[in-house]
């Protein structure tokens, strides 16, 4: 095998492989490969969406690259990234970086790496294990990045200290600053019910690791110790949610999330997960008592450095002439708001925005409603707007609802109405005149976000609707505000409502270019979400099912009020061993072996130590469909009724004393769906 090869501009490096791929996932990465060398990268969406794999999703989303897009680095900066994969990063660090190089172990991924990256001419990617080609790496890299690598560590290292080990090395690589992206053991999704992203497995993080599991994430505390072990004492923790993998929002610990806005929760796009409970809702109690960071799903951390970026929240699920990121920025001490375009196209969106407020300024100006200026900057690539302290409107209201205080939420809509109507006449509204962008201090109501403006007359009605419908939307605990009596307060007709729920689809249609948001993936491509509660309520109703009735005729016939459930005869799952006595004066015995639509495999019955011939239908009577069986002295009974019963004349085997009677049984609940098609075809056969 050659040692260098090339694809496109991109170089390969093998003079450490080692012949063969110590790892891969196999034939989907061969699908990978297809897609990486036969596609565009304007294509990776579409496909994503029609393959509605998560595999195909997580490698070429263009939203992992988020992670690492805020981060300034510059065109003479000289970077590593360490387990570059199928270089979902890859292809940001080389746009804004001068110099790139990858490691990674498998062949197959960086080749995957290299045809989608291919007109980058700054990456050479190093192929093999990094403890071969690190004696070799330069020690001059201004960035190193470890994005999902760092829980890594023991599989790279080995020893007794592995990730300590690791850090160091990575340490002497670098003159600037380390990245590391990783889960946190204790995050609140993990707690939630979902399940630890590497190994599959309920709590595992949360309980401990094992050696043997060859991953280990960590606490914030427990990154810490590792990073002051190693004589780290300058790092900066980010917090970004939902996570790492495809963040939409980045937080730091000089502008945590407020309450109500983690709304982002259910992304399981790779597995099932349990419900356990609401997570907005328990976020919003961390936050109000100051310990969100210690529950964040994910954590960034820049060891030897940070950065004067404090926030950004990123918004390219978008068509490409709408992606921008909204970052906050603080320097000296001075905080400063920008928005970016992420796409060459987005330039004209922010020139609209500057436009926007200059028309909404002039339609507010003698009006209480007060609008965040704006101006271009980085020749037209950005727009920059002041700092505005405040709280969101949609906190306020939020407080009036878990008060109770719906008297005190319509006061504030009201206000809210009476605000955004001023210049109705005019030929200019803004269209996200959504709660949550307008900042209240005080008598002050301020717009920060007018992204989404029409440059014509738009009813007041119009505007508020899409707020509330969008404030509902946002969280299920804000249900119990009724919607149809803020509807009537608006004064419009069944008609125009339902224009203005087809105007919001139709907006939210050309905002995304058609293609699915994050969201709308989620529910194609992401597991079942699985409620607690209904799985508690299920469980107990399947076990009602299951309880097993003893009734005893003694002459009177069976009475409901003298029959009993048999508790704790389950020996294991769907078998029980039934051991009861008779009374002297028992006529017969009636056993139900369920309380629903069911098949029963009846093993023996025995009568003081004798079997009982099961088939003899004028000793045992069976209210359901008696299958021969090939088991000696046992039967299939199917019960196509949710009253199964099994009769067993008794009168002429009881004893003065001591009667027992035994039995086997195996039972198995059916749908009622599939009892009716077995009975459907039971018929058919008795007709052939």
């Amino acid at each position: 095998m050659e040692l260098r090869d090339t694809i496109g501009k991109i170089t390969l490096d093998y003079s450490h492989y080692p012949g063969e791929d110590l790892y891969t996932d196999g034939a989907i990465e061969d699908e990978m490969l297809k897609i990486a060398r036969d596609m565009s990268k304007v294509e990776y969406p579409s496909i994503i969406e029609e393959r509605a794999s998560w595999p195909i999703m997580y490698h070429f989303s263009e939203q992992r690259a988020n992670i690492v897009d805020w981060i300034p680095l510059k065109k003479t900066d000289k970077v590593l990234e360490v387990g570059s994969g199928c270089g979902a990063i890859t292809g940001m660090l080389a746009a804004k970086a001068g110099e790139v190089t990858c490691v990674d172990l498998s062949k197959k991924r960086s080749t995957i790496n290299a045809y989608r990256n291919q007109d980058c001419d700054n990456v050479t990617i190093k192929v093999g294990n990094f403890k071969d080609i690190e004696p070799d790496l330069d020690c001059d890299y201004d960035y190193c990045f470890l994005i999902g690598v760092f829980e890594y560590g023991s599989a790279y290292m080995g020893g007794d200290n592995p990730y300590e080990d690791f850090l160091r090395i990575i340490r002497k690589h670098t003159k600037g600053i380390i990245v590391i992206a990783i889960e946190n053991r204790f995050g609140m999704k993990y707690w939630a019910g979902c399940r630890e992203d590497h190994l599959g497995t309920y709590f595992t993080g949360l309980e401990g690791y094992k050696p043997q599991d060859g991953v280990k994430t960590f606490s914030k505390q427990g990154l810490k110790r590792i990073f002051e072990s190693c004589g780290e004492f300058t790092y900066n923790f980010y917090y970004p949610y939902p996570d790492y993998k495809f963040m939409t929002t980045l937080f730091s610990d000089k502008r945590l999330p407020v309450k109500g806005e983690l709304c982002l929760n259910m992304r399981n796009y790779d597995r099932d997960r349990v419900v356990l409970f609401d997570e907005k809702a328990v976020y919003d109690g961390l936050i109000e008592d100051g310990e969100f960071d210690k529950f964040s799903n994910s954590f960034l951390v820049l060891l030897g450095g940070g950065s004067d970026r404090i926030y950004a929240r990123y918004s390219n699920d978008r068509a490409d002439e709408y992606k921008i990121v909204t970052e906050l920025i603080e320097e000296n001490g001075e905080k400063l708001v920008v928005k970016r375009a992420l796409t060459p196209e987005g330039r004209a969106h922010l020139h609209a925005m500057r436009e926007n407020s200059e028309l909404l300024a002039d339609r507010y100006g003698s009006g209480e409603l007060k609008i965040c200026p704006s101006k271009l900057v980085d020749e037209g690539n950005a727009i920059i707007f002041p700092y505005v302290e405040g709280r969101p409107l949609s906190e306020l209201m939020d407080e009036r609802l878990e008060n109770d205080d719906l008297n005190g939420f319509e006061a504030l809509f009201d206000e809210y109405l009476r605000r955004i109507s001023y210049g109705e006449d005019k030929p200019v509204a803004d269209l996200d005149l959504v709660f949550s962008n307008i900042l209240v201090k005080g008598d002050e109501w301020t717009v920060i976000d007018y992204e989404w403006v029409e440059r014509k007359q738009v009813r007041t009605s119009q505007l508020a609707f899409r707020a509330v419908y969008c404030y509902i939307l946002e969280d299920d605990k804000r249900n119990k505000l009724n919607f149809d009596t803020i509807v009537k307060k608006l004064d419009i007709t069944v008609d125009e409502e339902q224009g203005y729920r087809e105007a919001e689809a139709a907006f939210q249609k050309l905002v995304t270019g058609r293609r699915k948001s994050m969201g709308e993936l989620r529910d194609i491509i992401g597991g079942k979400l699985l409620s607690l509660e209904k799985s508690i309520a299920d469980a107990a109703a399947e076990a009602d099912k299951r309880r097993i009735k003893l009734y005893l005729d003694t002459g009177m016939g069976f009475n409901e009020n003298e029959a009993r459930y048999l508790e704790d005869v389950y020996d294991r799952e769907e078998h029980v061993e039934l051991v009861f006595p008779v009374p002297s004066n028992a006529r017969k015995v009636r056993i139900d072996p369920c309380e629903y639509y069911g098949v029963s495999f009846i093993e023996y019955i025995g009568f003081n130590g004798k079997m009982i011939d099961i088939r003899d239908n004028k000793r045992v009577y069976i209210n359901g469909k008696k299958l021969k069986d090939s088991e000696k002295n046992g039967i299939t009974a199917v019960f196509f009724n949710e009253d199964p019963n099994i009769v067993i004349e008794v009168t002429d085997l009881v004893r003065s004393t001591g009667n027992e009677i035994r039995m086997g049984i195996t039972t198995s609940l059916l749908k009622k769906e599939m009892i009716e098609n077995l009975a459907g075809n039971l018929k058919r056969m008795i007709r052939l």
